[in-house]
């Protein structure tokens, strides 16, 4: 009987194991080695990581736990999960654990405009962050595929950083090609655009099936609903990182600071229930 299982490895998963660490609570970390970022050389923005592969930086979470006897780590997927009033259970290759909370750090998938040659670059000149990725292309021209009017905003946000922005259409754009150190957008006209890189906002769901299975409520960007601590709508399970977001948050934070501090957060209130008189 464990006092908590987290699902999922990345950022959010090992900080909130950590926190828990800290405090003593049996815990168990589950890490299927699937990760949103998984194309991703780099990660950005990351105070006292800017640059650090986000490999390495699972590693170096990981080698930190090591320090905390009541840390389990198991490199396996979790194939289904649910809730009762005495905890939650999750089962993994066939046996079933049980714990007093439960904490999704799964993440999120995203689902590309179907445009040739695009997923062949997404993570590296392809990406839908500019906080994450923008400063790589500076002074160089880059392309925004959004037709919505958020199209807008990213290309305010871009400008003191690229030479030159480009909006654009993705129903116009047939497809990308590699230039070496850039990427080649061509039209349906035939007309080609060269850029350093591109940003796109893909459709983003759910990576794992665990919020269907509890029934967990959702918010409009299908991100689970939670409070400021990760609490969900069903008692004693967390959701942390990309996969959900408070009311007042308009859509997924897709940051590793803030999925950092999502799981220290949603491990500081676990401690504070199991602390609190029964």
């Amino acid at each position: 009987m464990y006092e908590a299982i987290i699902i999922g490895g990345g950022p959010a998963g090992l900080q909130a194991a950590l926190t828990l660490g800290r405090m003593h609570r049996r815990t168990l970390l589950l890490d299927s080695g699937e990760y949103r970022n998984a194309t991703v050389d780099h990660a950005q923005n990351l105070l006292g990581n800017d640059g650090v592969a986000p490999a390495d930086l699972r590693r170096r979470g990981r080698d930190e736990l090591a320090a905390y006897a009541t840390v389990e780590i198991r490199d396996a997927m979790a194939s289904g999960v649910a809730a009762d009033a005495d905890g939650v259970r999750v089962e993994v290759a066939g046996e079933q654990l049980r714990a007093d909370h439960l904490v999704l750090a799964t993440g999120l998938a995203d689902d590309l405009p179907p445009i040739r040659g695009l997923s062949e670059h997404w993570g590296d000149r392809v990406a839908n962050c500019p906080f994450c990725h923008g400063h790589e292309f500076a002074g160089r021209p880059v392309a925004v595929l959004n037709a919505s009017p958020h199209a807008a905003m990213l290309r305010g946000m871009l400008e003191p950083v690229a030479s030159e922005v480009f909006v654009l259409d993705p129903a116009r754009v047939v497809q990308v090609e590699s230039t070496g150190d850039g990427l080649a957008l061509v039209l349906d006209d035939a007309s080609r655009f060269d850029v350093a890189g591109a940003f796109v906002a893909p459709v983003s769901r759910q990576r794992a099936p665990f919020a269907a299975q509890l029934g967990l409520d959702l918010q409009e960007s299908g991100a689970v609903r939670i409070d400021p601590f990760g609490r969900t709508s069903v008692d004693r399970v967390f959701a942390v990182g990309d996969m959900a977001h408070p009311d007042h948050f308009p859509g997924p934070m897709a940051s590793l600071a803030a999925a950092i501090t999502a799981g220290q957060l949603a491990a500081v209130a676990i401690v504070q229930s199991l602390a609190a008189p029964r």
